[in-house]
């Protein structure tokens, strides 16, 4: 199985700012008996643009910023490997059940799941027990775009119903509204385009080695190369631009507008950016 940590790895190794990964937990880790761990490692990011809160998908469950805390979502633990934010209160995850759950008979793959309440409670979609999404993104009122860590495969989804697309290792994928046919991959060896709504992929030339990448409203792109720098392209990746720097190598980011940005670190801390990079605040630390 290809973890999204192990992709980073790759990432910062290629670019020779690694030399050990440092993450512990894997998916389906039970949490200690009679406590509550926390977020564990972070996966993925999101605010809810009903109320502007932000929201952290974790090891152990789904997490909102309260008073610089991560606040416990609902009663799930499930390990939250890919997360998303449609829209409203709507909001996209996959992963696995809780290690509980699972020793009473649950899938070990949640497949594509969604929540129309903030994440209190999700109802499945589509390729339980099959698909572990570690990756996933939503173009448009309709388009959903994911990757399933199990296969290597790129699927996509058009009113909730998902076909197979392309196979490649990836890290993240970004597609925008304003064109909802293109999507962009980044991966150990370069960023990646498809201009056939995920069928085919083709390196982007001249972008910068990348973890994370977004596409705005707009059609800008924003990425996090693997010196933590923010990198900015409104000619749809032909030139890049350096707008400021993460703390830390992120295992976790989303642009929620190109002014904020959101990124998560190793040990559970959230980051945020209300200018587009230039600077950056811890909102949360870690819980455990």
């Amino acid at each position: 199985m290809i973890t999204r940590l192990r992709l980073i790895a790759a990432a910062l190794l290629l670019a020779g700012g690694l030399t050990a990964c440092g993450a512990t937990g894997e998916p389906g880790e039970p949490a200690p008996s009679g406590q509550d761990t926390g977020v564990g490692h972070v996966h993925g990011l999101g605010a809810d643009p009903a109320t502007g809160k932000v929201y952290v998908a974790g090891h152990y469950g789904l997490f909102t910023v309260e008073r610089g805390r991560l606040v416990r979502v609902g009663d799930q633990d499930a390990d939250f490997m890919g997360f998303t934010v449609a829209g409203p209160r709507t909001f996209y995850a996959s992963g696995h059940p809780s290690a509980e759950d699972i020793a009473n008979g649950a899938q070990p793959h949640l497949g594509l799941i969604r929540s129309t309440d903030a994440g209190r409670t999700w109802t499945q979609i589509a390729l339980a027990g099959k698909a572990d999404f570690h990756a996933l993104e939503v173009a448009g009122e309709e388009r959903i775009y994911g990757y399933d860590s199990q296969t290597g495969q790129v699927w996509r989804g058009d009113g909730g119903r998902l076909t197979p697309a392309a196979r490649l290792d990836l890290l993240d994928l970004a597609a925008g509204p304003a064109d909802p046919g293109t999507v962009y991959a980044t991966t150990p060896e370069g960023v990646m385009i498809s201009t056939d709504a995920g069928m085919t992929f083709r390196p982007l030339r001249g972008a910068p080695l990348l973890m994370f990448l977004e596409v705005t409203d707009d059609g800008h792109l924003i990425g996090v190369d693997t010196d933590a720098r923010i990198r900015v392209s409104t000619d749809r990746g032909a030139t890049w631009a350096a707008k400021g720097a993460l703390p830390m190598p992120p295992v976790a980011f989303t642009a929620v507008s190109p002014q904020r940005l959101l990124a998560a670190a190793m040990d559970g801390s959230v980051y945020e950016s209300t200018d587009g990079g230039a600077s950056v605040t811890r909102i949360a630390a870690p819980t455990a």
